[in-house]
């Protein structure tokens, strides 16, 4: 009988840590084991999955945010997920981001069924975000799961400075894989030369940064696109109008064909002011995008050799941002230097090899 391997994340839209689960169910899928997404909320799948993946939706909270719903909500997750777990007996179950570690965590530890949790970005944005007795009681989870995975090497230092996790030998680093997109097509996607950047429109991901700084290059040759949605739209379109970049800045939604402004950018900024291990820039630098990022807190650091395979600069820095773009674009050779390097990173994270460190976990005794 083939084993059964479960997946637990609140929701499956797009975003990095969906990605990889979708990415990890295909994979595993192809090695033949019998995978169940579990999803929290009901939400419209972001990414591909194979045919033979099961997903379950657990709950659909129709936008009710009262105490009352909000508890009726917890039951229900919990006494649904419970019932999969007793009737299915997966070999191991494998939850994505804080919420969900929980909800694995407890019904993993009362079910004694193997379990692996991973965090995906800063823990001051989620565990120690957490009151005193509810940060013990996630941490106690966590030392008791067979892995505390996390992308990068940044976020162990992060984890280990919450007391409760300082003496935990159960952390793991296996970095994001790299996504398979289809060949880029021949068809433009913009009339001029542009930068491109790619996220969620949120604060945490500095598009606030990274427009004042392309305004600060006062170019009419080049634009600035950004591909995403989310809260902070309105506010940067006010931004862009404020600053008269009406013409030259576009927030162009989300895009099924990514590949072909990863392919026909000048140049891939990332201008996060925090990550886990950004799955953009991993992206954009195995299309062979010539890429800036923002050294910020965990992830970028351990993506980029600075003027090797990209250009790294401080955190929150405008003008060192302005003048990376405007070296960048002045220095074709350096460009194309660092375009070709940065393709190596298909290589160090395909999806072969950082699914096998996952699968050996999931087979650890």
């Amino acid at each position: 009988m083939n084993p059964k391997l479960f997946f637990v994340i609140p929701f499956l839209t797009k975003g990095g840590a969906q990605r990889v689960v979708c990415n990890l169910s295909n994979y595993f899928n192809n090695k033949n084991y019998r995978v169940t997404i579990f999803v929290l909320n009901q939400c419209e799948i972001g990414y591909h999955l194979d045919a033979g993946v099961k997903v379950v939706f657990l709950n659909h909270r129709k936008g009710r945010e009262n105490i009352f719903y909000r508890i009726f909500f917890a039951v229900s997750i919990f006494f649904k997920l419970f019932y999969h777990i007793v009737k299915s007996q997966p070999k191991h179950i494998i939850s994505f981001t804080t919420t969900a570690n929980l909800w694995t965590g407890i019904l993993s530890t009362i079910l004694r069924i193997p379990y692996i949790v991973s965090e995906r970005t800063v823990p001051e944005r989620t565990i120690n975000a957490y009151n005193p007795i509810a940060g013990k009681i996630v941490c106690w989870l966590y030392k008791k799961a067979t892995a505390i995975v996390v992308p990068s090497k940044g976020m162990v230092a992060e984890l280990r400075k919450n007391k409760n996790l300082v003496d935990t030998s159960n952390i793991h680093v296996i970095r994001n894989p790299v996504s398979i997109f289809k060949d880029p097509s021949n068809v433009s996607v913009h009339p001029k030369p542009f930068i491109l950047a790619v996220g969620r429109l949120h604060f945490v991901k500095g598009f606030d940064l990274l427009i004042n700084s392309y305004n600060d290059l006062k170019t009419n040759d080049l634009d600035l696109i950004i591909l995403g949605d989310g809260t902070e739209r309105e506010k940067l379109a006010k931004q862009i109008s404020s600053l008269g970049l009406n013409n030259s800045v576009f927030l162009v939604g989300r895009k099924e064909n990514v590949q072909d402004y990863y392919d026909q950018c000048e140049l891939f900024v990332l201008s996060s002011r925090n990550e886990g291990y950004p799955n953009v820039l991993i992206e954009a630098m195995n299309a062979g995008c010539a890429s800036i990022a923002v050294d910020c807190i965990t992830g970028p650091s351990e993506i980029i050799e600075n003027k090797i395979n990209g250009l790294l600069i401080d955190n929150g820095n405008k003008a060192l941002l302005t003048q990376a773009m405007r070296e960048l674009l002045a220095d074709e050779n350096l460009k194309e230097t660092i375009s070709k390097k940065a393709r190596l990173i298909g290589e160090a994270n395909s999806m072969e090899a950082l699914a096998l460190e996952w699968e050996k976990l999931i087979n650890y005794d």
